[in-house]
């Protein structure tokens, strides 16, 4: 339809005007690459904007260890397809480092202690910025954020002390130490990107889409029967048609059921859905401030 298309193109401008700017004003951004849906639609975006170059920063994925097969599988591939870098540091690092403790007991995440991975690399790599593909429709701590985001030299946000940015003047001056986070599709929803991955074709894991898998119910909410997670002595896993609305730490990121196959159908699917994309993540249940929380102590 003429009117989202028109829309997606205001929205493409907007996300190629901001990540310009990343890379006018910042000397080592990186661009956060999870293997989910924004990250990929950011790093489409980032191609197209310096195209015909390569993109100019690099992709820094933080590795939890609990990572769903298909999403490495189709993090190193996609990485080749488009020619980029890509640095990886893990959580398992932090740990064995004794940078990170790991949860213990039924419902133990790394989600939250990647926290200490991403700051540790933004310190050993210098990195002055890091793009994330968050959004402000995803979570209520999300509709906070600027374009620009300024992070103090502990890594931590202050949502209270952030800068104007009238007119799309971005300033991304920093003291030694301190960073930015930039979000280029901070005014895009869930229903933009996925009409944008069906405009440009862009591929995407196998695991947005219906596939049978064991998995279980733990509350309200389907996790998957990974070598991650451990089954209480209630719970059973069985087969069934799921697929994934957000890829993630698998110990954490909650299935739906569904059969759709195709683009369309997930379009579709999602449009008449009433639950939000976050409502699928066990780590965003833990308590009402949890994901301003841990933006609070550096998170992405």
């Amino acid at each position: 339809m003429p009117h989202i298309q028109n829309h997606l193109q205001q929205l493409e401008a907007e996300a190629i005007y901001v990540l310009r700017e990343v890379a006018g004003q910042f000397e080592s951004p990186v661009l956060l690459f999870s293997g989910g849906k924004d990250s990929i639609t950011l790093a489409w975006l980032a191609r197209k904007a310096f195209a015909p170059a390569r993109i100019p920063f690099p992709l820094l994925h933080i590795d939890t260890g609990h990572n769903f097969p298909e999403t490495l599988e189709f993090r190193d591939w996609f990485v080749a397809e488009m020619n980029a870098v890509l640095y990886v540091h893990r959580v398992q690092d932090s740990i064995e480092r004794g940078r990170a403790v790991e949860e213990t007991g039924p419902a133990a995440s790394r989600n939250a202690i990647q926290t200490v991975t991403l700051l540790d690399a933004i310190r050993e790599r210098r990195i002055d910025c890091a793009i994330g593909g968050g959004r402000r429709d995803e979570e209520k701590a999300r509709a906070k954020e600027r374009f620009f985001s300024h992070r103090d030299v502990f890594g931590q946000w202050d949502p209270k002390n952030q800068r104007p940015e009238l007119w799309h003047l971005f300033n991304g001056n920093h003291a030694p130490g301190e960073h930015f986070r930039a979000f280029p599709l901070s005014n895009w929803t869930e229903m933009d990107v996925w009409h944008y991955i069906a405009r440009e074709g862009i591929p995407l894991p196998s695991l947005y889409f219906a596939h049978p898998r064991r998995v279980f119910f733990r509350g309200e909410l389907l996790l998957a029967d990974t070598p991650f997670v451990r089954l209480s002595n209630d719970e059973r896993a069985e087969e069934r048609f799921v697929r994934f609305r957000t890829v993630g730490d698998a110990t954490c990121t909650a299935a739906i059921e569904s059969h759709a196959a195709t683009l369309e159908e997930v379009v579709q699917e999602i449009s008449t859905s009433r639950i939000t994309e976050r409502g699928v993540r066990l780590d965003d249940k833990r308590s009402e401030a949890a994901m301003e929380d841990r933006k609070r102590q550096g998170y992405f």
